[in-house]
């Protein structure tokens, strides 16, 4: 039977009105949300004049590296007022947005990086720079977050454009608004010692397999480390598993047009978010949301687990205490650096290394720099991390110390994807021309490039590397230790 014309008119003035009423609600839901949790300064023009400013010139504000063609947002997960390790931020992620093939990346940090502030000539642990910077700056979140952005920045090479503080209450609700998420977990666990309240114990078991997690047990599964094989590694990829899992119920159909879900799940964030993200600002991420490839995002964690790792297990001594932390494998953060800038084509790396592979050299070390571990040091790091196949130490009789580290290319050119790394990582200073003082000593080597170590690399190489199971069992036998000491 046909409907009348004025019904179906009817019908479809309801359609409408019921579409642009969501609209307005999302869009003022999204604008009072982003007036609470922002600490830039609030707008002058009211929500309407706003509203009315998008609709009618679709004049979205243009967002920090937009231009550059990727934005890059420090993600801080903390405890939160009321719990232990109030600020200690446990969860270190930069999410990066490529706007120009619209991918998107993230990259994990660990909270044991063994980090410096310049300012202060100070070091700690990356996860306790937020604290120290509440402390430094009379309780200023935004001058203290800037301060971890600027580590991060400095690290990876990535400008820091924007930052997001979620505590640990946020987190649940967030979860519990949209209705928990879908994992699928990859193994038995099964955590005894998984920190509970008043610096008390609980435990934490979860089963193989699919589950639909609500947001106590999804915050458990993305902290729970004891029952880890890769321990912090290993809860740095599950919290890149939550995170997905999270965007893709978060945009799925049944929550976007879940009114009660979407309140809450603003409210939550309302609570307990910090951002120097404007309110306009988040408008504008919300357009560039709908184009990003949120399916298929690049993870990434910075590690020590294995040789490939770009990190290595050391000591220090806070006091009479010895905890262990996290450092570059090499004198510098090159390596993290051009996995950052490399994260949305890793394939040019492995690239690389096939061409160092293929080129096969000889590599001759002459340790001329006063410190007699130091040729064993970069032996072992070209061997086991490298892969170098044939590395070796030359002696030289002469007392003659170098101040400065070369690696000379006695192959005119022919292998320059072994010299780059050795200039990049090492580093070194690149030569062509082996001085005639250091021929006699490799006369019997046919090697394709000689490094000659000097006094500069000493201090980047002079902290010692400790095991992957010490730094574990030290860490599992002290979950508190840092919290207590932060105090």
């Amino acid at each position: 039977m046909k409907l009348p014309a004025k019904i179906l008119f009817y019908a479809f003035a309801a359609l409408l009105s019921c579409a642009i009423a969501y609209a307005a609600f999302f869009a003022w839901k999204i604008y009072s949300t982003g007036e609470k949790i922002t600490i830039v300064p609030k707008s002058n023009q009211s929500f309407m004049e706003k509203l009315n400013s998008i609709v009618a010139d679709k004049n979205f504000p243009e967002l920090k590296g937009e231009r550059s063609g990727r934005i890059n947002i420090l993600l801080l997960g903390i405890a939160g007022k009321g719990k232990a390790g109030t600020n200690l931020t446990d969860t270190i992620m930069i999410a990066s947005l490529n706007v120009q093939t619209n991918q998107v990346a993230l990259i994990s940090i660990p909270r044991d990086f063994y980090a410096e502030i310049p300012e202060d000539k100070a070091r700690m642990k990356i996860n306790s720079v937020l604290q120290y910077g509440l402390n430094k700056y009379s309780k200023d979140a935004n001058r203290a977050a800037k301060m971890v952005g600027n580590i991060v920045s400095e690290m990876t090479s990535l400008p820091i454009d924007y930052y997001v503080i979620l505590n640990f209450d946020g987190f649940e609700k967030a979860i519990n608004a949209i209705g928990g998420i879908n994992i699928t977990n990859e193994r038995d666990i099964y955590d005894s010692r998984y920190p509970g309240p008043n610096y008390s114990y609980e435990t934490f078991e979860l089963k193989k397999g699919f589950h639909n997690l609500d947001g106590a047990t999804a915050l458990k599964y993305a902290r729970e480390r004891h029952d880890d094989p890769e321990g912090d590694f290993g809860r740095a990829k599950r919290q890149q598993q939550v995170m997905q899992a999270a965007k893709n119920k978060i945009f799925s159909t049944g929550t976007l047009f879940n009114f009660p879900a979407l309140s809450k799940l603003l409210d939550a964030l309302g609570e307990n978010v910090r951002t120097d993200i404007s309110a306009a600002e988040m408008e504008s991420f919300f357009e560039l949301s709908k184009k990003l490839d949120t399916r298929n995002i690049n993870n990434v964690v910075v590690d020590a687990w294995n040789k490939e790792s770009l990190l290595k297990v050391s000591h220090v001594f806070f006091g009479n205490t010895r905890a262990f932390v996290l450092v570059p494998r090499v004198g510098n953060m090159s390596e993290i650096q051009e996995m950052a800038q490399s994260v949305f084509d890793l394939n040019k790396i492995k690239r690389r290394k096939e061409e160092i592979a293929k080129e096969n050299a000889t590599v001759a070390i002459m340790n001329k720099s006063e410190d007699s571990a130091l040729a064993g040091k970069i032996k072992k790091l070209l061997s086991e991390n490298f892969g170098y196949k044939n590395v070796v130490v030359v002696s030289d009789n002469r007392k003659t110390a170098e101040e400065k580290t070369f690696a000379y290319d006695l192959t005119g050119g022919a292998k320059p994807f072994t010299l780059d790394e050795i200039v990049g990582k090492l580093p070194a200073a690149a030569s062509y021309e082996l001085p005639e003082s250091y021929k006699n000593a490799i006369k019997n080597i046919s090697a394709d490039i000689v490094i000659v170590l000097g006094k500069d690399i000493v201090s980047k190489y002079n902290m010692e590397e400790d095991s992957v199971e010490e730094y574990r069992n030290f860490n599992d036998a002290n979950d508190y230790m840092e919290i207590i000491d932060s105090k």
